[in-house]
């Protein structure tokens, strides 16, 4: 009996599947760098729906732990509120996250107690 891959299906298959994952990425990049550039609340919106739809969601951490790991702080804003120190005052850059795998960490602006 002759194996797939003695045929070359097997083959062929690995790379059209490697072919759609390299499109795929590069259609998220091009959508990410579309989004950044729209003046259009209406057009992020549907690009933001449509990521959304095969995987890529759009992270915005406001009100959330200021973590280093996950998150590029753009900048920090200072509070008299001892509260919401080093909580995420405002997503200053929208990052991007493939099914949990970070694409772009957001760039944010960190509360910090005076």
């Amino acid at each position: 009996m002759i194996q797939p891959s003695e045929t070359g299906v097997e083959t062929i298959a690995d790379e059209l599947l490697d072919q759609a994952l390299a499109e795929r990425r590069a259609l998220v990049q091009l959508c990410v760098y579309a989004m950044d550039r729209a003046r259009s609340s209406g057009v992020v919106e549907r690009i933001e729906e449509g990521l959304a739809g095969i995987g890529v969601t759009a992270v915005r951490p406001d009100g959330q732990r200021f973590d280093p790991s996950r998150h590029e702080a753009g900048g920090t804003v200072q509070t008299d509120d001892p509260t919401l120190d080093g909580l995420v005052a405002e997503t200053e850059v929208v990052g991007f996250s493939d099914r949990g795998r970070t694409l772009r960490a957001p760039i944010v602006t960190v509360y910090t107690a005076r």
